[in-house]
């Protein structure tokens, strides 16, 4: 990567087909993404603190209707600076993945909408780990003692390794378009530690052994996904915990807003 050439990030966006999402309706809103935590829009969280990272120059939200999202201050201020702009979701989060990609400058940083405990230095960090490790792709982890130091109730399931139990930040990186094909991996939407079937689909029976006991290296699985798919993958593990609580459900969205009042107060009685 040239020195001075910035990183374009990817925040997916995108809803779930079907049933309205629990948050979403509980705060009488069309999707996820824009639910407030600490009073802040999830989404308009994320775009501030991508676009505050050095590293980042311009942003993409792939999502499937952009007209609520674009409403957010930030996201209205970038998009008429001509540094944000809107790819369609699709189906499926690879193709969506695909879709944000099209016509982009890579290497690509991919995050998502709900990920509001990332900072501009978290994801500085991921993105100076992933250039020195010359990755072409790679994913963020967080260790079980530093996620459950940030708040024990964050994260309750674990990637078993052989050094330690992981968890995933939602934070990724494709290095260049030819590594867009490792993106395939997540075609079945990820969740490898709730759907155990997924990994031998996507990684082999051997390896789902190793993870279900814990023998296994991290390094050695990325390696055996690297030969697979001919791209050098890395694990990136990242030094605060915290940038693997997401919001996925009332429990984790109570616990981010938590933490979130702690770090700024409380947006209700300010």
């Amino acid at each position: 990567m040239e020195p001075n050439r910035k990183v374009t990030a990817l925040i997916m966006a995108g809803k779930r087909s079907g049933a309205l999402d629990p948050l979403a309706e509980r705060a009488g809103v069309a999707q996820k993404c824009v639910v407030p935590v600490n009073g802040v829009a999830m989404i308009e969280r994320v775009v501030r603190q991508v676009s505050a990272c050095e590293a980042v120059g311009a942003i993409r939200i792939v999502a499937h209707e952009p007209e609520e999202i674009a409403q957010q201050p930030t996201i209205a201020t970038l998009i008429e600076e001509g540094r944000l702009a809107f790819a369609g979701g699709q189906f499926n989060i690879v193709d969506s993945v695909f879709s944000g990609a099209e016509g982009a400058d890579f290497p690509l940083l991919i995050t998502t909408a709900d990920n509001c405990l990332v900072t501009p230095e978290g994801y500085s960090e991921f993105i100076g780990k992933c250039l020195e490790a010359e990755s072409a792709g790679a994913a963020g982890l967080a260790r079980r003692e530093d996620v459950q130091a940030a708040d024990p109730e964050g994260q309750k399931k674990f990637y078993e390794f052989k050094d330690g139990g992981y968890s995933n930040c939602n934070m990724y990186w494709l290095g260049s378009k030819e590594a867009l094909g490792a993106a395939e991996i997540m075609r079945e939407g990820g969740q490898f530690v709730k759907f155990p079937r997924r990994i031998i689909k996507a990684f082999g029976l051997m390896n789902l052994i190793r993870f279900r006991l814990g023998t296994g290296s991290k390094e050695k699985l990325f390696e055996q996904i690297s030969k697979r798919f001919g791209y050098k993958l890395t694990p990136i593990v990242l030094s605060d915990g915290h940038y693997a609580i997401d919001v996925d459900n009332e429990r984790t969205h109570a616990v981010t807003e938590k933490i979130l009042k702690r770090r700024e107060g409380d947006a209700a009685s300010a």
